[in-house]
């Protein structure tokens, strides 16, 4: 994408609309990377700035959350679950993957349907012209090409729920 230069006006139109909304300065203070991923931009009081490094580049936006999660000890129980999470049943988990390994396989009849009706309708590479396309060359190409993308997409579906279906049968 191409850089849109700005007129002059255009910077103060924008300056102007800044300081009348009463918008922050657009310059920010240096960020700093401190270990355990802290960042600041006070570092002089810190014991440890010699380790934190300047970060570079575009603005920075930390969103700080409430409580940090509490850390499992090594345990390697689960996946990032937690160790008070309670653990399913083999009966209950077996009836949820039937499920949706049934809704996975109707999706997948019905994605090869879907895709048998498109490549019959684009009938390799041409269609039978509809309405006003026997005038218009160009609307019965872009209908073609639309055809062929959405048969290029169904076939992308076809394949994910394939794979999504391969992972019951390990």
């Amino acid at each position: 994408m191409k850089p849109v230069p700005l007129l002059a006006s255009s910077y103060l139109a924008l300056a102007a609309s800044a300081l009348a909304l009463g918008a922050p300065a657009l310059a920010q203070e240096r960020i700093y990377r401190c270990p355990n991923n802290e960042y600041t931009n006070q570092i002089k009081d810190r014991k440890d700035r010699a380790e934190c490094t300047p970060v570079e580049g575009g603005n920075l936006t930390i969103v700080r959350s409430t409580s940090a999660p509490p850390r499992s000890g090594g345990s390697g129980s689960g996946a990032g679950a937690p160790a008070s999470a309670p653990r399913n049943d083999s009966a209950g988990q077996r009836e949820r993957d039937a499920d949706a390994k049934a809704i996975l396989e109707q999706e997948l009849r019905r994605a090869e349907s879907r895709q048998s009706e498109l490549e019959k309708e684009y009938n390799n590479g041409e269609p039978e012209k509809v309405g006003s396309e026997s005038k218009n060359y160009q609307k019965y190409l872009d209908r073609v090409a639309e055809l062929k993308a959405s048969i290029e997409r169904n076939k992308s579906d076809i394949d994910g729920i394939k794979r999504e279906l391969a992972r019951f049968n390990r």
